[in-house]
């Protein structure tokens, strides 16, 4: 049976079964929730992106979004427009995910982990808490990124005082893990079940099944 918080301002009628609506949830326009999905309270699911005098690039987006089924939105979480989301996802308290992000299936994402425009996750992976994966950054399938981990995209800082700049973000591919703390740089890919060391700081791309350390990450044997 499907619930909805009086509390809660819900713009769409595309609601499946056994959905839970909580107090103070603000579902948009455009937003698909499918069955046995579970919003809890002050999360927001289809905030359209906005930009002011201190954003140079003005958002291009869809206005709607698509929950898969089975999924949970954490307490005061942020989905924003034209996102899409697997089944049986998992998106902890606090988490941003920002428009043009595609989500696979199984997925965690974590208390605080930012998730920028146009980032792709596949499927059964972990971004951890308060991880922070940039514009452009793709995630393969059952990848691991522990807690506090940085990525960047822009290694000139030309985007800044209005200026665009060609943003790359990391690739993480299938299977690769990497540890807290751990930075990774614009454009560098980290191979098929490669790991990264905590407080690592990735500079070049690590070759599948590498395991690297350091500043600037190296490999050991």
């Amino acid at each position: 049976m499907t619930s909805i918080h009086p509390s809660a301002v819900v713009e769409t009628d595309s609601i499946g079964e056994g959905v839970r609506i909580h107090p103070h949830v603000v579902v948009g326009a455009g937003v698909r929730l499918g069955d046995g999905v579970e919003v809890l309270p002050g999360a927001v699911i289809g905030r359209e992106p906005r930009a002011v005098g201190a954003v140079a690039r003005e958002p291009t987006f869809a206005r709607e979004v698509s929950i898969g089924p089975g999924c949970a939105i954490g307490v005061n979480a942020v989905v924003y427009c034209d996102v899409e989301v697997g089944a049986e996802n998992l998106i902890a308290d606090g988490a941003s995910i920002r428009e043009l992000c595609r989500l696979g299936d199984g997925n965690v994402i974590g208390r605080g982990a930012t998730l920028d425009r146009d980032v792709v996750v596949g499927s059964r992976t972990r971004i951890m808490d308060k991880a922070h994966l940039v514009s452009g950054v793709r995630v393969g399938d059952e990848v691991f990124v522990a807690a506090m981990v940085v990525t960047a995209n822009d290694s000139s800082f030309a985007g800044r005082n209005g200026r665009s700049a060609e943003l790359r973000g990391p690739t993480i591919e299938d299977g690769a893990m990497v540890g807290a703390g751990a930075s990774l740089l614009p454009g560098v890919t980290v191979g098929r079940d490669a790991v990264v060391g905590s407080g690592a700081v990735v500079t070049r791309d690590v070759e599948a099944g590498a395991t690297v350390l350091g500043v600037p990450a190296r490999p050991v044997a």
